[in-house]
């Protein structure tokens, strides 16, 4: 087989214990996360000579790869927020294909409740005060701040209400009541949601993500490889990256996300359009998020994400996302591993079927970072 032209599948996924976990480090997580994709995958730790991973330590992902004995001749420490890992697996995807790596694991783990908890850190209000961030950080313009001035944005042009923005955690916690892994799983009408207390105007507690603890790991493998896995390869069929801003005012429009070019990249590269996807994994740390890159991706005109997500005509984040299910801090790894999930029919009683009632064919993962600072989409099929 020619460098170059191999196919590339996602060969294993898995979490790490999620939600509540008070005796465990990131390191442990990543561990548990990692030993339990390759289980998933069937395949033996040799084989893997790639590794990515980013927000642990100051040499990551050297000190993880130590740490799970792993000594990989490529490596990827891409940080970019929350939409990190559809990045890195574009990137991995297209190391694969050029030989230049057969495998590569991606692994993610954090702490960031139990620290919290413990006192071992504060909840973060912003991303630093150096360089161009310095203009903005006195003047109160914390990470949520950002976000809801983004959806008041929206609104204000396109006349998006709050309850539309309610709809999107209120499904979230559908799906998440069906997950035996999701950390908060009690059913949620659109008056709670609009009744809680006010953190950033117009969101309210429940337009916003929670604070878990967990892990994720996904492993890629080229297509040689892939077919004596022991489950059904998940195939990465086109993916797209792109960067927008670092600050506010360097953003040509808050009712854009950067998802409008990754997407089209993803898409175009996937040879696929997104009225033939059967569900998507859009990174949701706000109620905002999914809404607007759902408009960006492609499957509703811009103004109308509000109606689409209420139309409940494209299955959301079926894990319960990071509003219900969990959300440790970059939660990009995770809409990777529920996407395959769906496509193998491993959702249980979340399953997604079409009216056939066959398992999906095609799924997007749209992951965003920042204050949609940065943004990676995956297209993955059967």
């Amino acid at each position: 087989m020619t460098a170059g032209n191999r196919k590339v599948a996602v060969v294993g996924v898995a979490l790490s214990d999620c939600g509540r976990v008070d005796d465990a480090t990131p390191y442990t997580l990543h561990a548990q996360a990692a030993r339990r994709a390759l289980a998933d995958a069937g395949l033996d730790r040799a084989l893997i000579d790639g590794f990515a991973s980013a927000g642990t330590g100051v040499l990551a992902p050297v000190e993880v790869a130590e740490y799970l004995g792993l000594r990989p001749t490529w490596v990827d420490s891409t940080s970019v927020g929350g939409s990190t890992w559809e990045v890195m697996a574009a990137h991995a995807a297209d190391a694969i294909a050029a030989g230049h790596a057969n495998a590569v694991l991606l692994a993610y783990g954090s702490t960031a409740r139990a620290d919290i908890r413990a006192g071992r850190r504060t909840g973060n209000l912003s991303f630093g005060a150096r360089g161009p961030l310095q203009y903005e950080v006195p003047y109160g313009h914390t990470l949520i701040a950002k976000y809801a001035m983004a959806a008041r944005r929206h609104m204000i042009e396109h006349g998006t209400t709050i309850e539309q923005l309610a709809e999107v955690a209120v499904q979230a916690r559908q799906h998440a009541a069906l997950n035996p892994e999701a950390m908060f799983r009690d059913p949620i009408t659109v008056d709670d949601v609009l009744s809680g207390p006010m953190i950033a105007d117009p969101f309210t507690k429940l337009h916003c993500c929670i604070r878990s603890d967990g892990g994720a790991a996904v492993l890629l493998a080229a297509e040689e490889y892939a077919r004596d896995c022991r489950k059904q390869p998940v195939w990465v069929l086109g993916t797209g990256e792109h960067v927008s801003h670092a600050t506010m005012s360097e953003w040509p429009d808050f009712t854009v996300s950067p998802a409008a070019v990754s997407g089209r990249l993803a898409f175009e590269r996937a040879g696929v359009r997104p009225a033939e996807i059967d569900l998507a994994q859009i990174y949701d740390a706000f109620t905002y998020m999914p809404l607007v890159t759902l408009e960006d991706l492609g499957f509703c005109k811009k103004g109308e994400g509000g109606a689409f997500i209420q139309s409940r005509e494209l299955p959301l984040n079926t894990d319960g996302g990071g509003l219900s299910a969990q959300h440790p801090g970059m939660r990009g790894l995770f809409l990777l591993v529920e996407a395959v999930r769906q496509l193998r029919g491993e959702g249980a009683a979340r399953q997604v079927r079409g009216a056939d009632g066959h398992v999906p064919r095609l799924a997007v993962a749209s992951g965003t970072g920042g204050w949609f600072c940065s943004s990676g989409t995956v297209v993955l099929g059967r």
